[in-house]
């Protein structure tokens, strides 16, 4: 746990997300742990004991691949570089985290949750590009390779209040309050129309 330690929340480089969609991406496409530091707290989101390095606050932390399935399926060959590039430039649907951030930030950057193509998912639309710019300006990212990162996965989410994290982290404060921004944004997208 030293190495993931210390790259990740004693002396972390931090990079921007321009940086990173460089196309000399400087994440290795290896398995590993992230670490998403923040210049500027989403409202509402709580950052006591939170982790803070110089003028940025640790509230989100990753792996990619995710554990290999129990049931013999081929496993994720999923890179850290390939999750985190799409963290910083995908959508709401294919990303945990700009989903929580978009339903936090919907009234400051005045986007909403709609769903798009058949309507099956759900996606920030047209805002998916202001709260990319709002990333440009806000968040930061720290990485570590591991050969498996599920397993100090579990340990750092209970260890480090991180509460931006809703998967194996009930037991932080924020669990309850954010489920239900993100549940009210997905049912209030479910009652509108589909954005072509």
């Amino acid at each position: 746990m030293n190495k993931v330690e210390e790259q990740l929340f004693r002396q972390p480089q931090l990079w921007s997300r321009r940086e990173i969609l460089e196309k000399l991406c400087p994440i290795p496409k290896a398995p590993g742990i992230y670490a998403w530091y923040f210049k500027e707290v989403p409202p509402g989101v709580p950052t006591e004991n939170c982790i803070r390095y110089n003028e940025y606050t640790l509230l989100y932390v990753g792996i990619s691949p995710k554990a290999p399935p129990l049931n013999g399926a081929k496993p994720s060959s999923q890179t850290v570089q390939h999750r985190v590039r799409y963290h910083f430039k995908g959508n709401a649907e294919g990303s945990t985290l700009r989903l929580t951030l978009g339903c936090l930030l919907s009234s400051e950057l005045n986007i909403q949750l709609r769903r798009v193509g058949s309507g099956k998912r759900l996606t920030f639309s047209k805002g998916e590009e202001t709260l990319s710019e709002w990333m440009d300006q806000n968040a930061f990212i720290a990485w570590c390779e591991h050969p498996a990162p599920w397993e100090p996965e579990e340990e750092l989410i209970k260890s480090i209040p991180l509460p931006l994290n809703l998967d194996q982290n009930q037991h932080h404060p924020f669990h309850r309050t954010l489920s239900k921004i993100r549940q009210q944004a997905k049912e209030t997208a479910r009652s509108l129309p589909i954005v072509s």
